[in-house]
């Protein structure tokens, strides 16, 4: 059973927060809203015809609250364009931190969601950096 990679991520909240995330994604991150085949509420946001992450209603009686603490950290997303990706999160006033991996060159900009999820950008070395 060797596994490939991952197929998506989900989160779970309640009805307002999942709107709340939906508009994050959709305008910070940059991720779609696209076909959702279940009947039950919520959204599938995709990076172009790949459906990344799925936000699902927690049910009654199933409180999802934003801020804990756990073991999840962060996801992350390849990315193109740092400058223009920097710009878009200080345009939408989102702090976040710049990290480099001295040994590949890759440039790294990490910053949370508003339930608080990790979110990683990842950007490959350019042959000019």
């Amino acid at each position: 059973m060797p596994i490939s990679h991952i197929e998506h991520y989900n989160l779970r909240a309640e009805r307002s927060m999942l709107e709340t995330l939906r508009d994050f994604y959709v305008t910070v991150v940059g991720l779609q809203v696209g076909y959702r085949p279940l009947s039950s509420y919520g959204y599938w946001l995709y990076a172009g015809e790949r459906a990344l992450l799925h936000l699902s209603e927690a049910r009654p009686g199933d409180p999802r609250e934003p801020h804990l603490r756990s073991t999840f950290d962060h996801v992350a997303f390849a990315c193109t364009d740092l400058p223009a990706c920097e710009a878009h999160l200080r345009n939408h006033g989102i702090d976040y931190r710049y990290a480099e991996v001295p040994a590949t060159g890759q440039r790294q900009l990490f910053f949370s969601d508003p339930a608080g999820n990790g979110i990683e950008l990842n950007f490959a070395a350019t042959p000019d950096s």
